[in-house]
């Protein structure tokens, strides 16, 4: 039986409102399976699916080292650009326009216990949605995320990823960059790996710019398929 996933598409919003609103519906789902336990309950945990574009955004996570962003306070604000240490594993990475970001809030109880199968399937759910649009990507050994041209000197980033789970709940997820300003990425080390590119959709196909909302039914069909879910529109 397929299990149900809500999705809401927030559009353009702040990262600050958005992590405030992954928090919630994080913490609602955790506080319901604690309380399922005391009362021996079977009531249904839900599970949600958020997409969103931030504004020009910097986060680092637990594991960050914040020497990996390359400006100060002020070079940020002249970019438009903000800053934020974050409840996710990973270094840093950039949020901005043009690059689709996924959060999935899923109760793995519903699915699987597994946080390396779920990180492999979302990266899976991208790589499927890239070849789509006849782009051949795959994972680079140690590095989490979506990659080119693995193991050449030419292996470059598509997508990034950095979740958190407690209670087998799940928050974060990943950064697809579609039609994306990489000129972001150079004020940064990204995800603390010095020797490798970033690349964007758009870069890679030689368009101005790729339906966004396309490339979400794209990865929404792909993400469906591998957790065997239902999406429903909140």
């Amino acid at each position: 039986m397929n299990k149900k996933v809500y999705l809401q598409d927030l559009g353009l919003k702040d990262y600050k409102e958005t992590w405030e609103f992954q928090e919630s519906l994080f913490q609602k789902t955790v506080d319901l399976k604690i309380k399922n336990r005391r009362t021996n309950s079977n009531a249904e945990t839900p599970n949600h699916f958020i997409f969103v574009e931030h504004p020009h955004v910097f986060t680092l996570g637990k594991s960050g080292d914040i020497k990996n962003l390359l400006v100060d306070e002020t070079q940020l604000a002249a970019k438009n650009a903000k800053f934020y240490k974050i409840n996710r594993g990973g270094d840093i990475t950039y949020h901005g326009p043009g690059q689709i970001v996924g959060y999935p809030i899923l109760d793995l109880d519903n699915f699987f216990t597994d946080i390396h199968k779920y990180l492999r399937f979302l990266e899976e759910a991208v790589i499927l949605t890239l070849l789509d649009y006849d782009l051949k990507a795959e994972r680079s050994e140690g590095e989490t995320g979506v990659w080119l041209d693995v193991g050449t000197p030419f292996a470059r980033k598509i997508c990034a990823m950095g979740v958190r789970a407690s209670r087998w709940v799940t928050m974060h997820g990943f950064a697809l960059n579609v039609n994306t300003d990489l000129g972001y990425f150079d004020l940064m080390v990204p995800c603390g790996i010095k020797d490798k590119a970033v690349t964007s959709m758009n870069v890679e196909l030689g368009k101005r710019v790729i339906d966004l909302d396309e490339v979400k039914g794209k990865l929404l069909n792909h993400f469906a398929q591998l957790f065997e879910a239902t999406i429903l529109k909140e």
